[in-house]
């Protein structure tokens, strides 16, 4: 028999050693969470939508606002009307972080600065507090009012006993109707799980009026 040209056995190795690195890459990482279903369902006093994920000791869920609930809340709280629609326009969502064990459970914590937004082929973070308080330095809002919007966003980073929730506002920086997936990441008892949201929603700036 004769033996293969050296060129042959090389690809042959490529191919081998390419279908090894892909069956690896195809492996989740330990303690990781992949492909948990995501609830999508419509509010039926409000019409509004809302995604929600829930696993590994988590739940998540992401509720729409349309503009005009967050010009009027933050108008009540101090805003000037150019500053609380500058807010309502940036992609605001209700937010609901819960750890799902029972007492004695595992503790969870997250870090909003390592959740990632992926929209029209872009990839940005959240505007969080942090991010927020350099916004309205440059736009002069008055103390006040900003310490009320600090309190009224999800904190940047929390950590959860078993049974503990809060809720808080999540701001992504898109303009209204735009679609984007999150990326979602949180710590359980030290083993780091990840979520992802698809087709997010972000509400559009319409002005529906009251039902009689």
């Amino acid at each position: 028999m004769i033996a293969p040209s050296r060129s042959i056995t090389q690809r042959t190795q490529y191919y081998r050693n390419g279908m090894l690195l892909l069956l690896l890459l195809c492996v989740p990482a330990p303690g990781t969470s992949i492909g948990e279903p995501v609830t999508q369902g419509v509010i039926p006093e409000t019409g509004l939508h809302y995604w929600e994920w829930q696993g590994q000791g988590a739940l998540f869920r992401l509720t729409q606002r349309l503009p005009d609930q967050t010009r009027a809340f933050f108008l009540a709280r101090g805003f000037a009307p150019e500053d609380a629609d500058f807010l309502a326009r940036k992609c605001v969502f209700q937010t609901l972080f819960k750890n799902t064990d029972p007492a004695g459970g595992a503790t969870l914590e997250y870090d909003l600065d390592e959740w990632k937004v992926h929209a029209e082929g872009t990839t940005q973070g959240l505007l969080t507090r942090e991010r927020w308080g350099g916004i309205w330095e440059a736009r002069g809002l008055a103390q006040p009012a900003r310490i009320a919007f600090e309190w009224s966003l999800l904190p940047t980073r929390q950590r959860y006993q078993p049974a503990d929730y809060n809720w808080g506002m999540t701001s992504f920086g898109l303009e209204p109707g735009t679609r984007f997936d999150l990326d979602f990441f949180y710590a359980r008892e030290g083993t780091r799980h990840n979520g992802r949201f698809e087709g997010v929603e972000c509400p559009a700036d319409v002005h529906p009026e009251p039902q009689e």
